[in-house]
């Protein structure tokens, strides 16, 4: 299942949405590629969705939650990568 929360997050004049997948990093692609969302949206476990695309994503079959379930299901799903895990770990 696809689920988008409500687009609260300000960046670049607009107001973005997080999709997620809790099933696979593929169903989350080819998700994205179908509301038009480029890859560079991609960050670790996520997409960054602008708020014009929102509803397409829904009407699309993506289910409304909020940020918390969000975070919850791709815990749950094993899909969460936390950005202080996805850091490069060599010391200077």
């Amino acid at each position: 299942m696809l689920y988008i929360d409500t687009p609260r997050w300000p960046a670049h004049g607009r107001f973005w949405s997080h999709l997620i997948s809790d099933v696979s990093p593929a169903e989350l692609h080819a998700f994205a590629e179908m509301i038009g969302a480029p890859r560079r949206g991609f960050e670790r476990d996520h997409y960054d969705v602008p708020a014009e695309r929102v509803q397409t994503a829904i009407w699309l079959g993506a289910r409304m939650a909020s940020s918390k379930e969000i975070v919850d299901r791709l815990n749950a799903a094993g899909l969460r990568r936390p950005r202080h895990l996805s850091r490069s770990t060599t010391t200077k």
